[in-house]
């Protein structure tokens, strides 16, 4: 589900996995663990958005439906800047065929084709998706967010793809599949 920044209120929590800023001087909040933040801002009327974004938001075209509201305010795809914060990488989201069938259904459009040259390829991701351990497969998800954010037509130039990881990176970042912790990092993005 995707709010309006005005209408969560100070000091409560918004169960929600986006927040859309409209109005001046917002400042968005979402807690990550190993899921995404995917942040958004139109460059022309400076409204932001902060998405909380994991396998299940990919699935569900939580990216598909935040650019919707993003449509209704006027803006257009070549002012839209999107930053994808830190995230678990591909080497250490393992899932089983099921989950990656399943996903490959719900999230991955099959009837569009990007054309990346080997330097796009090299600088945001590897094309292989076979490695195996105990019968589970690498999910890319800063990969599946990209494309549904080319799917909908943003600039590959306006996309900003951190190589973070939070499961890797245990000292900097808190990572539930890691550590079980109920530690987050807060994320945050202002108008």
């Amino acid at each position: 589900m995707i709010v309006f920044g005005s209408h969560s209120q100070e000091g409560n929590k918004t169960d929600a996995d986006g927040l859309f800023g409209n109005k001046c001087s917002q400042n968005l909040w979402v807690y990550t663990a190993d899921c995404m933040p995917i942040f958004f801002a139109d460059k022309r009327t400076r409204n932001v958005a902060a998405l909380h974004c994991g396998r299940k938001g990919l699935e569900k075209k939580i990216i598909n439906n935040l650019v919707k509201v993003f449509d209704n305010f006027g803006t257009s795809r070549d002012d839209l800047l999107v930053a994808i914060g830190p995230a678990i990488s591909k080497k250490h989201y393992l899932v089983d065929k099921i989950t990656l069938k399943e996903f490959q259904r719900k999230a991955e459009n099959k009837k569009i084709k990007f054309n990346l040259t080997k330097t796009d390829k090299d600088h945001c991701f590897s094309d292989s998706n076979h490695f195996k351990e105990q019968n589970l497969i690498q999910l890319d998800l800063k990969r599946s967010a990209y494309r549904q954010l080319l799917n909908e037509n943003i600039p590959y130039t306006n996309i900003d793809i951190s190589n973070l990881c939070t499961y890797k990176l245990k000292n900097e970042f808190n990572s539930w599949r890691k550590s079980k912790t109920n530690s987050r990092q807060w994320n945050l993005i202002c108008s």
